[in-house]
């Protein structure tokens, strides 16, 4: 009977047609990493800069990762190993305590940097495409370096403390770096790296995924070509009812559930309790 099964299921399989040649992206190394980046400078707006003042104290609420700077470097005496250098941007978003019910909210930047080393090979040819065209008449060629390239992965980070604390004299200024004008947009009013006698700082923890690629051409098995088996749905008919038709009934709008996913066996034995 095994036999009967085993038989069956190969028989299923698609056969291999031919191999093909590809060109993709082939990961050499990659690593994962948890961070937890304690006491991190958050450089608040200045409307929030302002409302320091009368703060009696922070309350974290969430964060969000708003850019990964990278840059790879080969490593002297070790071919084949890159340096990857990475800067994280992170939107710190806390509110004040101490100003009774309505809590006035503060958003700031905190960046964050480290060093990885990964493999990435090795390649000295020079790749040239359609795609980058020289951009005119003046341009001088070069051939960069053949570099792999890094790809980070992140999600947003989990905003761990917010706190406020007093110095004792304020600084002209704290910030030792340029803020790229694409991160200062993402806030709604001008960044104040000046100093002042109340900092915040934040801790965080972040996950993130770090790989190195490079450009190759691999030789794989092919099936098929990928023929889409399902046919496009009109998304505009011209009858506005057909189209409400097929929409479900929101019945969960309607009547709240029974019972509330993602608790764990504590929680649920103690509503028990309280029902006993």
């Amino acid at each position: 009977m095994a036999d009967t099964i085993e038989n069956s299921v190969e028989a299923a399989e698609p056969a291999i047609q031919e191999a093909v040649c590809v060109h993709t992206e082939k990961i050499f190394d990659s690593c994962k990493d948890r961070d937890c980046i304690d006491d991190m400078r958050v450089y608040l707006t200045e409307t929030s800069h302002g409302l320091l003042s009368n703060a009696a104290g922070l309350r974290a609420r969430h964060a969000e990762l708003l850019y990964v700077d990278t840059a790879v470097q080969p490593v002297q005496f070790n071919r084949g190993f890159y340096s990857v250098d990475l800067c994280f941007y992170y939107k710190i978003t806390g509110e004040i305590v101490g100003f009774g019910p309505s809590s006035p909210i503060i958003t700031g930047l905190g960046y964050y940097t480290k060093r990885i080393l990964l493999y990435g090979s090795e390649s000295g040819a020079k790749i040239f495409s359609s795609d980058s065209p020289l951009s005119g008449a003046g341009s001088v060629c070069s051939a960069a370096a053949s570099l792999p390239v890094a790809v980070v992965e992140a999600v947003d980070p989990l905003l761990l403390d917010l706190r406020l604390v007093e110095t004792a004299e304020a600084a002209e200024s704290d910030a030792v770096f340029s803020v790229p004008g694409a991160i200062s947009n993402a806030f709604d009013s001008p960044l104040a790296l000046c100093g002042g006698t109340r900092r915040v700082y934040a801790t965080i923890g972040q996950f993130s995924i770090v790989r190195l690629e490079r450009d190759t051409q691999l030789l794989i098995p092919a099936y098929d070509y990928c023929v889409p088996s399902k046919e496009c749905a009109d998304s505009a008919p011209d009858d506005p009812c057909t189209l409400f038709s097929r929409i479900d009934f929101p019945v969960d709008e309607f009547f709240p559930p029974d019972t509330v996913s993602g608790f764990s066996e504590t929680y649920r034995g103690a509503i028990e309790d309280l029902r006993e």
